[in-house]
């Protein structure tokens, strides 16, 4: 009995080892440039508004994403000098033609900076489905978003992607 429990536990455990060994890590930015977008102000007396946007860019790092280019599809709804929401989803495409669909929540927090207030975009992303060497894999992970001069946005996203369970 004992036996069969050291055995099981050792079985789990070299299960884990392996399908954390085939895990791909995520280390990627991409500066991402408005191809179009509208801004919905709320006329509620804030500055409180909605922006719909299209943003382009390329995926440069480390991973299985890096190189491709990537297509934002988001909805900020903004709040300052409060607080917002942006999310949407990240679409990548590698040279090859396999598509990888991330789906992102950020949670956007206004500080005190020089001047005018600050604003801190982090939240995650999830992989949530893919073509090519993305069908069938999973992903999650970290993301933050900077501005990158004018309009344009720094997304950077960390984490693995892994084989769905």
């Amino acid at each position: 009995m004992i036996f069969r429990k050291v055995i099981g536990a050792a079985t789990l455990g070299l299960s884990l080892l392996a399908s954390a060994a085939f895990a791909e890590e995520v280390s990627v930015k991409a500066v991402m440039a408005p191809q179009e977008q509208m801004k919905f102000d709320l006329n509620d007396g804030t500055k409180h508004f909605v922006l719909a946007v299209h943003r382009q860019g390329k995926a440069e790092g480390e991973g299985p994403l890096a190189g491709a280019n990537v297509d934002e599809y988001g909805w900020h709804d903004i709040n300052p000098p409060m607080a917002g929401d942006p999310r949407g989803y990240l679409r990548f495409e590698t040279a090859g033609g396999d598509v990888a669909i991330v789906k992102f929540t950020v949670r956007a927090v206004f500080m005190k900076g020089e001047g005018k207030p600050a604003l801190h975009d982090n939240g995650f992303w999830e992989l949530t489905s893919g073509t090519g060497i993305f069908a069938g894999k999973r992903g999650v992970g970290a993301l933050a978003i900077h501005p990158a001069g004018g309009p344009n946005r720094e997304f950077t996203l960390t984490g693995v992607i892994d084989d769905a369970p």
